[in-house]
């Protein structure tokens, strides 16, 4: 089953936009599809940012967390990856949870990891549009 890490921007997103892509990942996900894993750090941050930006999407919002397994911020490990510090927990708590993919919308940061699970500890990091194509390309 894949193991599906969210970034805060997916989460926010999906709050936001329940018609959208992300909304839809984690509907498939409530639906046992795949199991969705966020860590403590990244649900603070899209909590933060959506009662900030759109308040009236919060209660939304913690009708996702029941389909999330919230995992614990990872601890002081040094990141196998060249990213902002402010990024590399979201990559070590989706590989501490051993995750199979990282879903994220921050392409400034993790764009050049994108797609290459070899370079990133077999972590498939994409956007939400880019996971849903290659699911598509799988069933062909």
């Amino acid at each position: 089953m894949k193991r599906i890490f969210l970034d805060a921007n997916v989460i926010f997103t999906a709050a936001h936009n329940p018609e959208g892509k992300a909304a839809l990942l984690l509907e498939l996900g409530g639906l046992g599809h795949w199991k969705l894993i966020t860590s403590q750090l990244a649900w603070e941050e899209a909590h933060r940012n959506l009662s900030i930006k759109f308040p009236k999407c919060v209660s939304r919002l913690k009708k996702l967390y029941q389909d999330l397994q919230i995992v614990a911020n990872p601890g002081q490990a040094p990141c196998p990856l060249e990213l902002p510090a402010k990024d590399q927990p979201i990559f070590l708590a989706a590989l501490q949870s051993r995750a199979t993919h990282l879903l994220t919308g921050d392409k400034a940061h993790f764009g050049a990891y994108m797609n290459t699970p070899f370079e990133t500890q077999n972590i498939v990091i994409q956007t939400v549009g880019d996971f849903f194509l290659n699911l598509i390309e799988e069933n062909e």
